[in-house]
């Protein structure tokens, strides 16, 4: 299974960088066994308002939240993601926020990460890919 982060989400539909917007509305589509982090739906329901002016509204980041729901399945928050989340702080300095993603996946049995965010390929048994760059 395979999860993206806030910042893939926003690329889908933010047309200022054509590459980026590509490349993430590709692997978006893509992912049939794709993971909804809880925390990444929150996230891109608060960051989409700065697509706002270029006419992206909310009813349509609560739609997209509610397309991907029917597709991807859901991880919910647990108290395991908390506990885990504070180890991978200690152990690899992640932000609050990122090592909620992580221990989130790793909770979820996600193999897979894309995102730009992150200076790691791999933490524990997760990969994470920065899909905008060569292999």
């Amino acid at each position: 299974m395979n999860a993206v982060d806030t910042n893939i989400l926003i690329y889908v539909n933010d047309p200022r960088n054509p590459f980026k917007q590509s490349i993430a509305a590709s692997l978006v589509t893509a992912s049939t066994e794709g993971v909804l982090l809880w925390q990444v739906a929150c996230e891109y329901l608060a960051a989409s308002r700065k697509l706002e002016t270029m006419g992206y509204d909310r009813a349509q980041a609560y739609q997209y939240i509610r397309d991907l729901q029917q597709v991807w399945y859901t991880a919910l928050p647990t108290w395991q993601v908390i506990d885990r989340a504070e180890s991978l702080m200690n152990r690899f300095s992640l932000s609050h926020w990122d090592s909620m993603i992580v221990a989130a996946c790793l909770e979820a049995s996600v193999q897979t990460l894309y995102t730009e965010d992150f200076g790691y390929s791999t933490i524990d048994e997760l990969a994470i890919i920065n899909p905008f760059t060569s292999p």
